[in-house]
């Protein structure tokens, strides 16, 4: 007999049980009222993400990947969220990975049987070269998927660190990871649509997950994104500001700083503190493990 009728993600919500009957304003209310039990389900794992977000740091820091792997929805918002860490944190695209099953198609169209075999899950973990310092992140709202399962078992053979997200409490003691993120957020409000409830609850654990991961690492100081690559106007703009909130520079003087700096943020402000050249800046910056406010702090 199949688990999923059991699983809390697929049980059928009783409070939404005739919103087909309701008005539409009705309808967006209750449908909202619902979305407002997801913060909190996801503030009760706090301890668990804040583990979480220290096991990553400390295998990035040895030369470790972060992997996410989902699919459908799971594996959507793991893509999503591993693709704008480069432009956000200045990261190399291999550092944070997002692995889909049914591989890019998959983002555009949905290839539900693509997540049935644990198989292709393992061979997706063997085709990226997986190793002990990396890190994998399955992630599964129902908690069942087999390539999800088929990823972390592999992973875990390997030596790699694990970590398991799902909405699905029936699914968490049998997980084959070393961490275990579980925001209980109830049944969707149509039974089983997941994308909606369980993948709000999956965006925010991912947002705090690698936001934390960088502010550890030492890519935003204060609330600030010192390390963002400025590939658009927008970006480029922000990277003045940023200049101009620390260092008091006019924007003029902040645009000649950031020129100088090759149009890096961290660098700039250190070369301004400093008054260095982008050459030492840079050395000061690695010799303080690229932390902004140590090569600050350290100035002589």
């Amino acid at each position: 007999m199949s688990k999923r009728p059991l699983v809390t993600t697929e049980k059928r919500n009783r409070r939404t049980e005739k919103i087909d009957r309701l008005s539409t304003l009705d309808m967006v209310r209750l449908i909202n009222h619902e979305d407002c039990l997801v913060a909190p389900a996801v503030g009760k794992e706090s301890k668990t993400l804040a583990a979480a977000v220290d096991r990553i740091v400390e295998q990035l820091r040895q030369g470790g990947r972060l992997f996410y792997v989902g699919a459908g929805t799971s594996g959507r918002l793991g893509v999503l969220d591993a693709s704008e860490c480069p432009p956000t944190f200045g990261t190399a695209p291999r550092l944070v990975q997002g692995i889909i099953a049914g591989g890019r198609r998959a983002l555009v169209r949905a290839i539900e049987g693509a997540e049935d075999y644990s198989k292709d899950g393992a061979a997706t973990i063997d085709g990226k070269k997986i190793s002990h310092r990396d890190v994998v992140v399955g992630i599964a709202a129902c908690g069942l998927t087999p390539y999800v399962r088929g990823a972390l078992r592999r992973a875990r053979q390997i030596g790699a660190a694990t970590i398991f997200i799902t909405c699905a409490p029936e699914a968490a003691d049998s997980a084959e990871a070393e961490i275990v993120i579980n925001p209980v957020v109830g049944p969707e409000v149509v039974t089983g649509s997941t994308r909606m409830k369980a993948g709000t609850a999956t965006k925010l654990v991912l947002n705090t997950l690698t936001t934390g991961v960088m502010i550890r690492l030492g890519k935003v100081y204060g609330n600030l994104m010192v390390d963002l690559k400025a590939t658009n106007e927008k970006l480029r703009d922000r990277s003045i500001r940023i200049v101009m909130e620390l260092t008091n520079l006019s924007r003029p003087a902040a645009r000649r700083l950031l020129q100088k700096a090759e149009g890096k943020v961290k660098p700039a402000i250190v070369m301004h503190f400093r008054q260095v050249d982008l050459t030492k800046a840079v050395t000061i910056l690695d010799q303080c493990d690229q932390s902004l406010r140590k090569a600050l702090q350290e100035k002589s």
